[in-house]
């Protein structure tokens, strides 16, 4: 093998969202798109430096611990942390420049970011009232050199730091904060405006003009502001004490979340001299944190919900219903008869809602079981789950409190649902629960019928309209019978895995999946020694753990051919003379964020297909519960493979993932251009479409 045998975790992570930052720069997507990409690309990098430039922190700081800690290489944390800030600061000034293009964009499209130096009278009147009536009572400056120690500062938050002088006088002068309430508010003012065009001023530009009303008691007569944020370390620490509870170690975790040490600080470039050297100093930053000098405007992931000024719309294609599902039948009386493979966001999510919607309906039902990770604002799905408790249905939640940045949100669901009589489980010790799950019980007669779902992505409505994942729902009696194993672990979980390994269906983390998995991958590899044909195609979000990548360079030596579709980080290094069939590997970034994982296997001829919860990374298959479902029915399997190759033959959004991590576009070299998400769409609906008009026939 190669000297260097895998590309580390963080700096590929890295590389994912430089195609983000792609999407932001393709003069193809509609204006709104690009600025979204925007957004989610700042929203990206605030979650990395929270989460994993944290860890890194940490395992400088905790030195003994780190052989403890898995990091996949044996690389110096510090070296990683040198080349995240080198790849950063990088990224930043590709990040400014193409703002500044979009700038000229919207200008084009007669839409105006206006800040408070450059407003009409009207516009100046508007913005008074504005802050009078909206804004004033929602700040609170704080005149910080007088106080003892700089305030608690908030980790997503934006801030103004101003300076307050008199012309007259080159020493009298003050800083004070103020926080920017973007989240009370909202980030964009839309200004009255000249026929035809549009103009927006971001809330901050709102405060800045107001400073000399907001401090007129002080008798300054000159202002100076500058934006900055803080990003801190996302950890949450859970005490060892045995007096409290789970819950209240979660409470106490997120309190002390709020004192997280800073990992980043980010500031506009002009910000005044003295004011930022006095921030560096009282947040206890030096030269080895990542302070990164940026523009005017911080905190872009408010930049998701621009707003909808424009005139060029681009309608997102609408979900439809399964075809399986048109008419009057009930969701639940199709998967009693068959398996339904649900696509999302092609198909539409009502589906999952109206399965529990019938099922708290129908007094035949006695008990709904289900797992929840992350869940919508208002959510539907709790909405069934709470009628199903009122009419007399025995109803368990697993509610997953450690869900990263969910968690108080999932404290808050715990109290709603344990108000209407719902049994909430609360997870295992160390280990995130992260399949998604659901079974069904009803009576028939002197029968007990089961069914219910394996999904690959959250049970969410918000976000299933722009996740793509995968579905299955199925009354299969083995699928059910190791649903109901693991969720006899999951309410027993202190009397052991025994249920976990008694698994015979599904492929269950942590106990079997990854040994499964290898024997699957063996299996091929023997193959292509016996001269056989021998394939594998695999598609997840993340691929870093070290002994499935080193079973993926063995099977590429033997022969196998080797497909991977991996949207994010991507550990492998594919390119090797060893290799006697050298794997090909992409990464698809587009409107819909995909989110599936699918796994097929060529297996003599006799191909095993799963769709999974679970991406290859140690954390998922050593240290969360994970489920993998086969899918078995042929027509599902069919269909599966079919958009599955769709995706392999993307060369508008696909990337090719190279050793030199340089996201490359897929070449079209002549062929026919496929852009995987409207094909998918395309495909399913035709079908849709022909099951309508055969029944109107």
């Amino acid at each position: 093998m190669a000297k260097k045998q895998f590309i580390q975790r963080d700096i590929s992570w890295l590389s994912f969202n430089a195609r983000v930052l792609q999407e932001a720069n393709d003069p193809t997507v509609p204006l709104k798109a690009r600025i979204r990409f925007l957004g989610i690309f700042s929203n990206n990098s605030d979650e990395f430096f929270r989460v994993r430039v944290a860890t890194l922190k940490r395992m400088i700081e905790f030195a003994e611990r780190r052989k403890k800690l898995n990091m996949h290489l044996e690389e110096d944390p510090q070296t990683i942390l040198d080349d995240i800030q080198t790849i950063v600061l990088q990224q930043q000034n590709e990040f400014n420049r193409i703002w500044e293009g979009i700038l000229k964009e919207l200008k084009r499209e007669k839409i105006f970011l206006v800040d408070e130096k450059h407003l009409t009278k009207e516009q100046q009147v508007f913005v008074k009232k504005f802050f009078d009536e909206e804004v004033r009572s929602n700040i609170i400056p704080l005149m910080i050199e007088s106080l003892p120690q700089l305030p608690y500062l908030r980790d997503k938050s934006i801030y103004l730091g101003v300076v307050l002088s008199k012309r007259n006088t080159a020493y009298r002068q003050k800083y004070s904060l103020i926080e920017v309430p973007a989240k009370a508010i909202g980030r964009f003012v839309i200004l009255p405006s000249k026929t035809g065009e549009t103009h927006i001023i971001l809330l901050e530009d709102v405060i800045r003009f107001n400073l000399p009303y907001i401090f007129s008691y002080f008798e300054f007569d000159e202002f100076k502001s500058h934006l900055f944020k803080v990003t801190k370390d996302a950890e949450i620490d859970l005490d060892s004490d045995v007096s409290t509870t789970f819950v209240e170690k979660i409470e106490k975790g997120l309190k002390n979340r709020r004192k997280g040490k800073p990992v980043r600080f980010v500031y506009d470039k002009e910000m005044d001299a003295g004011l930022l050297e006095y921030l560096i100093r009282r947040l206890s930053l030096n030269r080895k944190s990542n302070i990164i000098p940026g523009g005017r405007i911080h905190n872009f992931r408010h930049f998701m919900d621009f707003p909808d000024v424009f005139k060029q719309k681009n309608p997102r294609r609408p979900s439809f219903t399964h075809p399986d599902l048109m008419g009057t039948m009930r969701v639940t009386d199709v998967i009693l008869k068959k398996d339904l493979l649900l696509n999302f966001p092609y198909h539409s999510f009502n589906a999952l809602i109206d399965l529990l919607r019938e099922a708290a309906m129908d007094p035949d039902v006695n008990s709904i079981k289900i797992t929840a990770y992350r869940l919508a604002s208002s959510s539907k799905i709790i909405n069934a789950l709470i009628n199903a408790a009122r009419n007399g249905k025995q109803v368990v939640v697993m509610l997953e409190l450690k869900a990263r940045f969910d968690e108080e949100a999932n404290l808050e669901w715990k109290k709603i649902l344990e108000e209407e009589g719902i049994k909430v489980l609360l997870g295992v010790p160390k280990i995130k629960i992260h399949a998604k799950l659901c079974i069904i019980k009803k009576r028939s007669g002197s029968k007990t019928i089961q069914y219910g779902f394996v999904s690959t992505g959250n049970l969410n409505e918000s976000t299933s309209k722009v996740y793509s994942d995968h579905c299955l729902l199925t009354s299969n009696r083995n699928v059910m019978a190791d649903i109901n194993r693991i969720f006899r672990y999951l309410e027993n979980w202190k009397t052991g895995t025994l249920p976990l390994q008694a698994c015979k269906t599904l492929m269950v983390c942590p106990n079997n999946m990854r040994n499964e998995l290898i024997a699957l991958i063996n299996k091929e590899i023997k193959a292509a020694k016996s001269g056989k044909e021998a394939r594998i195609i695999l598609k997840v979000n993340s691929l870093s753990d070290i002994q499935l990548i080193h079973k993926i360079y063995e099977a590429a030596i033997a022969g196998v051919e080797i497909k991977m579709i991996v949207r994010g980080i991507f550990c492998a290094m594919i390119e090797n003379k060893k290799f006697k069939v050298p794997p090909i590997a992409i990464s698809i970034v587009d409107e819909y964020l995909e989110h599936a994982r699918v796994l097929i296997f060529h297996n003599s001829g006799n191909e095993k297909i799963y769709i999974s919860s679970a991406d290859w990374m140690v954390r998922n298959l050593d240290h969360r519960v994970e489920a993998a479902i086969p899918i078995t029915n042929p027509a599902l399997k069919q269909e599966l493979k079919d958009i599955i190759h769709i995706q392999l033959r993307d060369n508008v959004k696909a990337r090719v993932l190279n050793n030199e991590l340089t996201n490359n576009y897929v070449p079209s070299r002549g062929k026919k251009q496929t852009r995987s998400q409207i094909e998918t769409f395309n495909y399913l609906n035709k079908k849709t479409i022909g099951t309508s008009e055969v029944s109107r026939n």
